[in-house]
């Protein structure tokens, strides 16, 4: 009995060895979905298709074109990125079908750069990524709300928020057209709002302020808002809408011969979005412009010559671009943010990385991020820039003047911010 016992201790023994040997020899990885010892998995929704798709749908080649190169010099940590790309057609109900598909099917490590306040209002509602611990990367809409970190968990925004952006052109009209009267056009909606909101406590007074409903943009429309402004004598007219109302005001004032001076947000301002849709460059010839990230133009710039020489070599043929910038940039800090989650990275440890060292990731902008155990809070300022008659901007007197500010009431000042220089060979490190 003894000796049968003697002998089932032992089989029991060598089970256990041969279990603990076979556990031992697999590599090791994170035990994370999306994650596996060759890839990370990573999705994104954006309109690929429709009428919000112009300019827009370049910004996942843009994303896949960085990636393709970090992948060829070797990934992070051996692992290569996956970036799986689905088109919402930029429609709220198609929105959370398809990160659903992504976070479901296609089990992605984490959502990048989804596209619109209303899109990715729908998803966080309906879809919950905060609930499944998904982070949500850079989401390309200055809305301030998904800086609540209480309400909007897991998400981080880039884009300065549009509260900051209103103020910094209240500063500006300060400096350059005090007494002047000022007209305004905005969209009817959460964008228009958090305008507001910054123009209010920049404490810009307003000739008139002329509101318009989300899609009824058009050259009709614009020609009553044109009325409205010539009636209030405006001076000087900002437009802070989506690209197609740019495009139907410039368009239209063109025709009619009005010629305020225009100031543009930086989401109206988007000249790709306005040629493609037929309205001729030369019509931004003399506004006043925003933007983060350096003139698309400057091949001076570092990162500008960078992201370029990559787009070309990946996209042959078509133009380097605001949006191409843009989707590079924040593929390029996500894989610094996947570098800095660790050797085998969890959804936890990636925004552990961002709320820790997220402040210090290099990128193409000239403003600082906000990033910190209490902020998700991305880019804070813009520079000023003026259009030119092909459509470009590029920063007035050929120096970037920059301006940071937050959402509330702190104040705008003009920035020394000094950017990270590019790392060696523009990989993470």
């Amino acid at each position: 009995m003894k000796a049968l016992q003697r002998r089932t201790l032992l089989a029991a023994t060598a089970v256990l060895a041969t279990v603990g040997l076979a556990a031992t020899a697999i590599p090791a990885q994170a035990a994370e979905v999306g994650v596996t010892a060759t890839q990370i998995k990573l999705g994104m929704t954006l309109p690929l298709t429709g009428t919000a798709s112009l300019g827009y749908n370049k910004i996942p080649g843009a994303a896949k074109a960085y990636f393709d190169y970090l992948n060829a010099n070797g990934g992070i940590n051996g692992r290569k990125i996956n970036l799986v790309v689905k088109d919402d057609r930029y429609v709220p109900t198609e929105a959370v079908s398809k990160t659903n598909e992504l976070i479901l099917k296609d089990k992605v490590m984490a959502l990048l750069a989804p596209l619109g306040t209303a899109n990715v209002k729908a998803v966080a509602s309906s879809v919950n990524p905060a609930r499944r611990g998904v982070p949500v990367l850079f989401v390309n809409t200055g809305f301030s709300g998904f800086a609540d970190t209480k309400k909007y968990p897991t998400t981080y925004t880039v884009l300065p928020s549009y509260i900051m952006e209103a103020k910094i052109m209240g500063q500006y009209i300060k400096e350059k057209f005090a007494g002047k009267k000022i007209g305004l056009l905005y969209q009817d909606d959460d964008f228009g709002t958090d305008a507001l909101a910054g123009f209010k406590t920049a404490g810009v007074n307003f000739a008139v302020r002329v509101p318009y409903a989300s899609g009824s943009q058009s050259a009709a429309a614009a020609a009553g808002w044109i009325t409205k402004f010539k009636a209030a004598e405006a001076d000087v007219v900002i437009l802070f809408g989506v690209s197609s109302a740019t495009s139907a005001m410039l368009g239209t004032a063109a025709q009619l011969g009005y010629k305020p001076q225009w100031m543009l947000g930086s989401v109206g301002g988007d000249a790709t979005t306005i040629k493609l849709t037929g309205v001729p460059a030369g019509v931004l010839r003399g506004a006043i412009g925003f933007s983060p990230v350096p003139a698309t133009t400057d091949m001076n710039d570092e990162y500008v010559k960078f992201f370029s020489d990559i787009y070309a070599k990946a996209v042959p043929g078509s133009a380097f671009d605001l949006n191409v910038l843009l989707g590079m940039n924040s593929a390029f800090m996500a894989a610094q943010a996947l570098k800095a989650a660790g050797p085998n990275p969890t959804r936890k440890s990636l925004m552990a990385a961002i709320d820790s060292k997220g402040a210090t990731f290099a990128n193409s902008a000239l403003v600082p991020l906000g990033y910190s155990k209490t902020s998700h809070v991305g880019l804070t300022g813009y520079w000023v820039g003026e259009y030119s008659v092909t459509g470009d901007l590029s920063p007035i007197g050929g120096t970037y003047v920059t301006y940071t500010t937050d959402s509330g009431s702190g104040a705008v000042v003009k920035s020394t911010y000094k950017r990270p220089a590019m790392p060696a060979k523009g990989l993470p490190n």
